[in-house]
């Protein structure tokens, strides 16, 4: 009988260990992407007062096109932008959320910084 590896596991294994070695604090808040296979989520967080300051995704009411592709993605990534800057934000430390960088949550990382974000 052939095994599958448990991918969500991995999945969970990675977030993990990425999250153990950062943090968002006031000055340097976490850029944290959630990518589910029809939909991206991101959110900017502040681990220390442990509250979410902006946030933007492809379910939102006024997003326009399909939600599970790079351009779609890089959308997100420049919406998020505009929102953290209009809150005085410039500079986030990214969490992939465990996922490899590359495709979407690399277009979302590239859309962020188009949009004004240091990382």
């Amino acid at each position: 009988m052939i095994k599958r590896p448990n991918t969500k596991a991995q999945r969970a294994k990675r977030h993990a260990r990425v999250r153990g070695k950062i943090s968002g604090t006031a000055e340097r808040p976490r850029l944290s992407v959630f990518r589910s296979e029809n939909h991206i989520y991101a959110q900017i967080i502040d681990d220390v007062a442990q509250n979410t300051l902006c946030s933007a995704s492809t379910v939102e009411k006024g997003f326009e096109g399909t939600g599970g592709n790079i351009e779609a993605a890089a959308k997100v990534g420049k919406t998020l932008a505009e929102r953290a800057l209009a809150k005085g934000i410039e500079e986030v430390v990214f969490d992939r959320g465990g996922n490899i960088y590359h495709g979407r949550v690399k277009a979302l990382a590239d859309g962020a910084r188009e949009g004004g974000l240091k990382f």
